[in-house]
């Protein structure tokens, strides 16, 4: 692609490629920051420390560096905690912070009664000691929920969840990617042509995109389809039902129940896809690792994974013959 700048992508398409390189979304009742970039602060469970302490990319450290979360049963429990966060080059105050996630925590070490800050920064030293999210009790408790700390609406969540980082530079490397196995769906040049670009356009993105991947290592063929984002046709296809995906799917709004309808739908057919599912202690952002899938085959598989899902249909298909004879 060298310098020279290309044409753009359609709106819709050019939102949703810019998107994987986003956290999936997080409300405020919760630590998590909503839609930020993979390379953000990251949050790890103490009890998570020892496979966390570096990215699993290779790197001596997160781009934005850490916050390690430790419970109060960790933390109060333990007359050596001291020693050990020392041990493990941690501080509280600095990179880490007692999180609060009950009422029954909150209740048997008040923070008040400690006179400990609420933390307000995502950089050492944080500027306080602790955080809490405890959500709301029964009316008849009268337990309001608590928040504290990364609360204020230019500093919302405390970072993202450890298991969604990825550098700046792999996020760039998936974004090409992904755009790339865009453009082998069978029908990307007419599709892109008619949600609004020329067939000029097309041509020029298309070839620039395929040849940097080229260039960079993100389009060898073979372990695209071992990876079970292409086809043995070279045609880009779901990772979970394994069929050929339209591209027009990138451009269409998912069908809604009748009756059951929302006017705010944003929810395309087709969206980002991991195939190794994301779990704490690995890097599964990553290329190779990618690709375009089914709204509803997301769904499915959720954070159990493609092959353990697979896995589960084929017991219940087993059951559903053996008890009614047929499926």
């Amino acid at each position: 692609m060298g310098k020279q700048k290309l044409p753009r992508l359609p709106n819709l398409l050019d939102r949703k490629l810019y998107k994987t390189g986003q956290t999936r979304g997080a409300d405020d009742d919760v630590i998590y920051q909503n839609r930020v970039s993979r390379s953000s602060t990251v949050l790890i469970r103490y009890a998570c420390w020892d496979m966390c302490a570096t990215p699993q990319d290779g790197t001596s450290e997160y781009e934005n560096g850490f916050i390690v979360l430790i419970s109060p049963a960790e933390y109060f429990g333990n007359p050596n905690i001291v020693d050990e966060l020392q041990a493990k080059q941690l501080e509280l105050g600095l990179n880490t912070l007692v999180f609060y996630e009950t009422r029954d925590q909150w209740l048997a070490n008040n923070p008040g009664d400690l006179n400990w800050r609420a933390a307000r920064k995502r950089t050492p030293p944080l500027g306080g000691r602790y955080v809490a999210r405890i959500p709301a009790t029964t009316a008849l408790d009268k337990g309001q929920k608590i928040i504290r700390g990364f609360d204020t609406t230019r500093m919302k969540g405390a970072g993202i969840r450890v298991y969604e980082y990825a550098s700046a530079t792999t996020t760039m490397n998936c974004r090409l990617q992904l755009e790339a196995l865009f453009w082998l769906c069978p029908d990307s040049d007419k599709v892109v042509i008619t949600n609004g670009i020329t067939a000029a356009t097309a041509a020029t993105r298309k070839a620039a995109i395929l040849e940097k991947c080229t260039d960079l290592g993100l389009l060898d063929t073979t372990q695209l389809t071992q990876s079970r984002v292409l086809n043995t046709r070279g045609r880009t296809i779901c990772p979970f039902c394994l069929e050929e995906l339209s591209s027009q799917g990138f451009f269409n709004r998912m069908a809604q129940a009748k009756g059951r309808e929302v006017p705010d739908i944003t929810v395309t057919e087709l969206n980002l896809f991991h195939i190794e599912e994301l779990r704490v202690g690995v890097l599964n952002h990553r290329p190779y690792n990618v690709g375009w899938g089914h709204h509803h085959c997301n769904v499915v598989v959720r954070d159990s994974g493609i092959h353990q899902t697979l896995e589960w249909m084929r017991k219940v298909l087993k059951r559903n013959k053996e008890e009614r004879g047929s499926l």
